[in-house]
């Protein structure tokens, strides 16, 4: 009896730095792989392999992802943010959280770096999202960003450079409030 021949490779489209991208891949290709190997984006790092230091956290779907333990076929049609892509359309212009890790020397080695920008990243979107939750305090940043690993200790700094962009976004958040009422003005 003659066994089905099973396929393992798949279409998988992208939208990777607001960048559309359409790759026949094997079933077997993590996000990360397909990130470093298939688009040359190698900001984000292959530290361990298993998800324990944070070394390849993207934004997937607006939401912050070890891109080593995900399957890249399983996110077919998802946007996916690296390193390379937070600073949006600013052609050589930096996220404020890149510019807050170089004030406060928020790196040594810098291998872990492009990993905590985007776990940092996603932190204050998801404070943004949901203010009420958000808890933004030195233990409460540390506890958030607690996946990514620094072997350099730079951890003191790290908080400080997103507690320094935190407090920037709350004031606007804050004084874009029309008086009185409550809402956010567009």
């Amino acid at each position: 009896m003659a066994h089905p021949v099973q396929e393992t490779r798949s279409r998988v489209g992208l939208h990777v730095n607001g960048r559309r991208y359409e790759l026949d891949v094997d079933h077997r290709v993590t996000l990360l792989d397909l990130l470093r190997e298939h688009l040359g984006l190698t900001g984000a790092k292959k530290g361990c392999d298993h998800g324990q230091c944070g070394a390849c956290t993207v934004l997937v779907g607006g939401r912050r992802a070890n891109s080593c333990l995900l399957l890249a076929v399983a996110h077919d049609g998802t946007r996916v943010t690296t390193v390379e892509g937070l600073s949006g359309d600013t052609p050589g212009g930096l996220h404020p959280l890149q510019e807050a890790f170089m004030e406060r020397d928020a790196f040594q080695c810098g291998y872990c770096t492009p990993g905590q920008l985007c776990s940092a990243a996603g932190l204050l979107a998801e404070a943004a999202a949901d203010p009420a939750a958000a808890d933004l305090s030195r233990s409460g940043i540390a506890e958030a960003m607690s996946g990514n690993l620094c072997r350099c200790g730079a951890y003191p700094r790290i908080v400080d450079a997103v507690r320094d962009v935190a407090a920037v976004s709350q004031a606007a958040a804050t004084s874009s409030q029309a008086p009185g009422d409550g809402r956010v003005v567009a």
